[in-house]
Protein backbone atom coordinates (compact mmCIF):
# COMPACT_ATOMS: atom_id res chain seq x y z
CA UNK A 1 0.00 0.00 0.00
CA UNK A 2 1.09 3.66 -0.73
CA UNK A 3 -0.74 6.62 0.85
CA UNK A 4 -0.29 10.34 2.38
CA UNK A 5 -2.26 12.12 4.90
CA UNK A 6 -2.05 15.91 4.66
CA UNK A 7 -1.91 18.57 6.99
CA UNK A 8 -5.21 19.82 8.10
CA UNK A 9 -6.95 16.74 6.69
CA UNK A 10 -8.94 13.92 8.86
CA UNK A 11 -8.26 10.49 6.82
CA UNK A 12 -10.13 7.45 8.10
CA UNK A 13 -8.82 3.86 7.86
CA UNK A 14 -11.31 1.18 7.35
CA UNK A 15 -10.70 -2.55 7.29
CA UNK A 16 -12.60 -5.73 8.93
CA UNK A 17 -11.03 -7.65 11.76
CA UNK A 18 -7.48 -8.78 10.41
CA UNK A 19 -7.03 -6.83 7.43
CA UNK A 20 -4.29 -5.20 8.98
CA UNK A 21 -5.19 -1.92 10.59
CA UNK A 22 -3.17 -2.34 13.87
CA UNK A 23 0.16 -3.72 12.36
CA UNK A 24 -0.59 -0.37 9.78
CA UNK A 25 -0.69 1.65 12.55
CA UNK A 26 2.64 0.06 14.47
CA UNK A 27 4.38 0.57 11.80
CA UNK A 28 3.77 4.29 10.30
CA UNK A 29 3.97 4.78 14.31
CA UNK A 30 7.57 2.79 14.85
CA UNK A 31 6.67 0.65 17.19
CA UNK A 32 6.53 -2.45 14.59
CA UNK A 33 9.64 -2.12 11.98
CA UNK A 34 8.12 -2.37 8.01
CA UNK A 35 9.74 -5.63 6.35
CA UNK A 36 9.81 -3.23 3.53
CA UNK A 37 8.96 -0.08 1.97
CA UNK A 38 9.76 3.27 3.79
CA UNK A 39 7.35 5.71 6.21
CA UNK A 40 8.20 9.45 6.37
CA UNK A 41 6.54 11.85 9.27
CA UNK A 42 7.13 15.41 7.86
CA UNK A 43 10.64 14.99 6.48
CA UNK A 44 11.78 12.50 8.96
CA UNK A 45 12.21 8.76 8.21
CA UNK A 46 10.39 6.55 11.21
CA UNK A 47 13.21 3.70 10.39
CA UNK A 48 16.44 5.95 10.14
CA UNK A 49 15.06 8.51 12.54
CA UNK A 50 12.60 7.29 14.94
CA UNK A 51 13.22 9.93 17.28
CA UNK A 52 12.83 13.29 14.91
CA UNK A 53 9.38 11.56 13.18
CA UNK A 54 8.04 10.96 16.60
CA UNK A 55 8.92 14.34 17.91
CA UNK A 56 5.86 15.49 15.93
CA UNK A 57 3.92 12.51 16.54
CA UNK A 58 0.72 12.03 19.28
CA UNK A 59 -0.26 8.66 19.50
CA UNK A 60 -3.83 7.20 21.60
CA UNK A 61 -4.12 3.42 21.49
CA UNK A 62 -7.47 1.36 21.25
CA UNK A 63 -7.38 0.80 24.92
CA UNK A 64 -7.17 3.97 26.98
CA UNK A 65 -4.73 3.02 29.31
CA UNK A 66 -3.31 5.98 31.48
CA UNK A 67 -1.62 5.48 34.80
CA UNK A 68 -4.13 4.19 37.10
CA UNK A 69 -2.56 5.06 40.96
CA UNK A 70 -1.59 8.69 39.55
CA UNK A 71 -4.34 11.66 39.08
CA UNK A 72 -5.04 13.20 35.84
CA UNK A 73 -2.83 15.89 36.77
CA UNK A 74 0.06 13.76 37.64
CA UNK A 75 -0.70 11.74 34.28
CA UNK A 76 -0.46 15.38 32.56
CA UNK A 77 2.99 16.11 34.21
CA UNK A 78 4.21 12.53 33.39
CA UNK A 79 3.66 12.38 29.92
CA UNK A 80 5.21 16.16 29.85
CA UNK A 81 8.18 14.90 30.49
CA UNK A 82 8.46 12.01 28.68
CA UNK A 83 7.95 14.52 25.76
CA UNK A 84 10.94 16.95 26.89
CA UNK A 85 8.38 19.88 27.94
CA UNK A 86 9.36 22.36 30.42
CA UNK A 87 7.69 22.48 33.38
CA UNK A 88 6.11 26.06 33.26
CA UNK A 89 5.05 24.87 29.40
CA UNK A 90 3.75 21.37 30.34
CA UNK A 91 2.06 23.17 33.45
CA UNK A 92 0.06 25.48 31.08
CA UNK A 93 -0.52 23.13 28.66
CA UNK A 94 -2.03 20.38 31.00
CA UNK A 95 -4.45 23.06 32.45
CA UNK A 96 -5.57 24.54 28.53
CA UNK A 97 -5.92 20.38 27.80
CA UNK A 98 -8.10 19.41 30.54
CA UNK A 99 -10.22 22.30 30.21
CA UNK A 100 -10.89 21.59 26.42
CA UNK A 101 -11.68 18.04 27.27
CA UNK A 102 -13.68 18.85 31.20
CA UNK A 103 -11.32 17.08 33.42
CA UNK A 104 -10.06 20.12 35.31
CA UNK A 105 -12.62 19.86 37.85
CA UNK A 106 -11.25 16.15 38.18
CA UNK A 107 -7.54 16.90 37.63
CA UNK A 108 -6.95 15.91 41.76
CA UNK A 109 -8.81 12.55 41.41
CA UNK A 110 -6.98 9.35 40.85
CA UNK A 111 -7.45 7.89 37.11
CA UNK A 112 -8.94 4.77 38.49
CA UNK A 113 -11.92 6.64 39.08
CA UNK A 114 -12.34 7.98 36.07
CA UNK A 115 -15.27 6.51 33.74
CA UNK A 116 -14.45 5.11 30.34
CA UNK A 117 -14.89 8.19 28.44
CA UNK A 118 -12.88 10.43 30.75
CA UNK A 119 -9.93 8.25 30.46
CA UNK A 120 -10.35 7.99 27.13
CA UNK A 121 -10.14 11.98 26.88
CA UNK A 122 -7.48 12.49 29.09
CA UNK A 123 -5.43 9.81 27.30
CA UNK A 124 -5.82 12.33 24.25
CA UNK A 125 -5.34 14.91 26.42
CA UNK A 126 -1.75 13.38 27.34
CA UNK A 127 -0.88 13.10 23.41
CA UNK A 128 -1.69 16.44 22.45
CA UNK A 129 0.71 17.63 25.19
CA UNK A 130 3.41 18.50 22.92
CA UNK A 131 1.33 19.81 19.99
CA UNK A 132 1.98 16.77 17.20
CA UNK A 133 1.51 18.08 13.75
CA UNK A 134 0.10 14.51 13.18
CA UNK A 135 -2.26 12.24 15.46
CA UNK A 136 -2.99 8.56 15.43
CA UNK A 137 -6.34 7.85 16.60
CA UNK A 138 -7.25 4.04 17.12
CA UNK A 139 -11.46 3.35 17.88
CA UNK A 140 -10.79 6.92 19.63
CA UNK A 141 -15.17 6.82 20.07
CA UNK A 142 -15.55 2.73 21.24
CA UNK A 143 -18.61 2.11 23.44
CA UNK A 144 -18.22 5.53 24.81
CA UNK A 145 -21.42 7.98 25.83
CA UNK A 146 -22.77 10.38 23.82
CA UNK A 147 -21.16 13.30 25.38
CA UNK A 148 -17.91 12.14 25.84
CA UNK A 149 -18.23 10.82 21.83
CA UNK A 150 -19.33 14.57 20.76
CA UNK A 151 -17.09 16.17 22.82
CA UNK A 152 -14.07 14.09 20.81
CA UNK A 153 -15.40 14.38 17.72
CA UNK A 154 -15.40 18.69 18.35
CA UNK A 155 -11.71 18.39 19.64
CA UNK A 156 -10.88 16.31 17.30
CA UNK A 157 -12.60 18.68 14.07
CA UNK A 158 -10.80 21.88 15.61
CA UNK A 159 -7.35 19.88 15.35
CA UNK A 160 -7.65 19.51 11.57
CA UNK A 161 -9.17 23.67 11.58
CA UNK A 162 -5.19 24.04 13.34
CA UNK A 163 -4.09 22.06 10.42
CA UNK A 164 -2.95 18.80 12.23
CA UNK A 165 -3.04 15.70 10.09
CA UNK A 166 -5.83 12.85 11.99
CA UNK A 167 -5.36 9.33 11.07
CA UNK A 168 -8.47 7.73 12.43
CA UNK A 169 -8.68 4.42 12.96
CA UNK A 170 -12.70 2.95 13.75
CA UNK A 171 -14.74 0.20 12.99
CA UNK A 172 -17.88 2.79 12.86
CA UNK A 173 -18.86 3.57 9.60
CA UNK A 174 -21.22 6.44 10.10
CA UNK A 175 -18.54 8.20 12.35
CA UNK A 176 -15.91 7.81 9.58
CA UNK A 177 -18.87 9.21 6.81
CA UNK A 178 -19.47 12.03 9.00
CA UNK A 179 -15.95 12.89 9.84
CA UNK A 180 -13.68 12.41 7.60
CA UNK A 181 -12.46 14.27 4.99
CA UNK A 182 -10.73 10.93 2.71
CA UNK A 183 -11.24 6.97 3.85
CA UNK A 184 -9.06 4.63 2.73
CA UNK A 185 -10.72 0.67 3.04
CA UNK A 186 -8.13 -1.24 3.66
CA UNK A 187 -8.48 -5.20 2.79
CA UNK A 188 -6.00 -8.08 3.43
CA UNK A 189 -3.50 -6.43 3.80
CA UNK A 190 -4.19 -3.86 0.53
CA UNK A 191 -6.38 -0.60 0.29
CA UNK A 192 -9.38 -1.53 -1.50
CA UNK A 193 -10.26 2.17 -2.28
CA UNK A 194 -9.13 5.56 -1.04
CA UNK A 195 -11.09 8.62 -1.61
CA UNK A 196 -13.60 11.36 -0.02
CA UNK A 197 -17.30 8.93 1.37
CA UNK A 198 -18.87 10.75 -1.40
CA UNK A 199 -16.72 9.66 -4.51
CA UNK A 200 -16.37 6.00 -2.57
CA UNK A 201 -20.32 6.03 -3.08
CA UNK A 202 -20.23 7.08 -6.35
CA UNK A 203 -19.80 3.61 -8.23
CA UNK A 204 -22.74 2.68 -6.13
CA UNK A 205 -25.35 5.31 -7.51
CA UNK A 206 -27.52 2.28 -7.97
CA UNK A 207 -27.72 1.28 -4.80
CA UNK A 208 -30.46 4.22 -3.60
CA UNK A 209 -33.54 3.50 -1.31
CA UNK A 210 -36.69 4.83 -0.17
CA UNK A 211 -37.28 4.89 3.15
CA UNK A 212 -41.09 4.42 4.71
CA UNK A 213 -42.34 5.27 8.06
CA UNK A 214 -46.27 4.57 8.09
CA UNK A 215 -48.97 5.04 10.40
CA UNK A 216 -49.69 1.57 10.50
CA UNK A 217 -47.29 -1.68 10.28
CA UNK A 218 -47.18 -2.92 6.12
CA UNK A 219 -45.63 -5.87 5.62
CA UNK A 220 -42.16 -5.86 3.15
CA UNK A 221 -44.16 -7.99 0.53
CA UNK A 222 -47.04 -5.14 -0.01
CA UNK A 223 -44.27 -2.96 -1.64
CA UNK A 224 -42.22 -5.05 -3.19
CA UNK A 225 -44.70 -5.36 -6.36
CA UNK A 226 -44.46 -1.47 -7.17
CA UNK A 227 -42.58 -0.72 -9.94
CA UNK A 228 -38.58 -0.21 -10.13
CA UNK A 229 -38.08 -1.76 -7.13
CA UNK A 230 -35.30 -4.40 -6.46
CA UNK A 231 -35.90 -5.39 -2.75
CA UNK A 232 -37.74 -4.26 0.90
CA UNK A 233 -35.91 -4.56 4.32
CA UNK A 234 -37.64 -3.39 7.44
CA UNK A 235 -35.40 -1.32 9.32
CA UNK A 236 -37.27 -1.25 12.89
CA UNK A 237 -40.63 0.86 12.00
CA UNK A 238 -39.70 1.99 8.63
CA UNK A 239 -39.15 -0.10 5.15
CA UNK A 240 -36.72 0.61 3.08
CA UNK A 241 -37.37 0.22 -0.50
CA UNK A 242 -34.20 -0.59 -2.62
CA UNK A 243 -34.01 1.12 -6.30
CA UNK A 244 -32.78 3.12 -8.66
CA UNK A 245 -35.11 5.06 -9.49
CA UNK A 246 -35.80 6.26 -6.19
CA UNK A 247 -38.30 9.60 -7.30
CA UNK A 248 -40.44 7.29 -8.98
CA UNK A 249 -40.96 4.76 -6.60
CA UNK A 250 -41.57 7.64 -3.87
CA UNK A 251 -44.56 8.69 -5.97
CA UNK A 252 -45.71 5.28 -5.82
CA UNK A 253 -45.70 5.05 -1.89
CA UNK A 254 -47.97 8.37 -1.97
CA UNK A 255 -50.55 6.45 -4.32
CA UNK A 256 -49.83 2.93 -2.76
CA UNK A 257 -50.62 4.65 1.17
CA UNK A 258 -53.84 6.84 -0.34
CA UNK A 259 -55.54 3.67 -1.67
CA UNK A 260 -54.80 1.74 1.60
CA UNK A 261 -56.17 4.94 3.72
CA UNK A 262 -52.34 4.87 5.58
CA UNK A 263 -50.80 7.76 7.15
CA UNK A 264 -46.81 8.33 5.77
CA UNK A 265 -45.35 9.45 8.91
CA UNK A 266 -41.82 10.35 6.95
CA UNK A 267 -40.45 9.55 3.83
CA UNK A 268 -36.84 9.99 2.58
CA UNK A 269 -34.93 9.59 -0.36
CA UNK A 270 -31.35 7.73 0.26
CA UNK A 271 -28.30 7.42 -1.66
CA UNK A 272 -25.61 4.47 -0.95
CA UNK A 273 -24.44 4.28 1.88
CA UNK A 274 -20.80 3.86 3.07
CA UNK A 275 -21.70 1.04 4.90
CA UNK A 276 -22.63 -0.46 1.40
CA UNK A 277 -19.33 0.50 -0.27
CA UNK A 278 -17.12 -0.88 2.66
CA UNK A 279 -19.13 -4.06 2.41
CA UNK A 280 -18.89 -4.69 -1.55
CA UNK A 281 -15.33 -3.83 -1.26
CA UNK A 282 -14.17 -6.20 1.72
CA UNK A 283 -16.29 -9.13 0.58
CA UNK A 284 -15.13 -9.10 -3.11
CA UNK A 285 -11.42 -7.85 -2.34
CA UNK A 286 -11.61 -5.76 -5.87
CA UNK A 287 -9.62 -2.43 -5.68
CA UNK A 288 -10.96 1.00 -6.68
CA UNK A 289 -9.33 3.70 -8.34
CA UNK A 290 -9.07 5.97 -5.80
CA UNK A 291 -8.05 9.99 -4.95
CA UNK A 292 -5.15 11.65 -4.78
CA UNK A 293 -2.64 9.80 -2.64
CA UNK A 294 -3.31 6.13 -3.16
Amino acid sequence: MSFAVRAGELFGFLGPNGAGKTTTQRMLTGVLRPSGGTVHVLDHDMTKDPLGAKEHVGVVPEVANPYMELTGWQNMMFAGELYGLRKRRRQERAEELLNDFDLWERRDDLAKAYSKGMKQRLMIAMALLHAPQVLFLDEPTAGLDVASRRLIHQRVKQLVQDDVAVFYTTHNIDEANMLCDRIAIICAGRIAAIDSPEALKAPFAGSQSVQIAFSEAVAPEALSGLAAVKRVEKQGDKLCVYTSSPGAVAAEVVDFARRRSLEILSINTLGPSLEEVFVALTESGAAVEGGEGQ
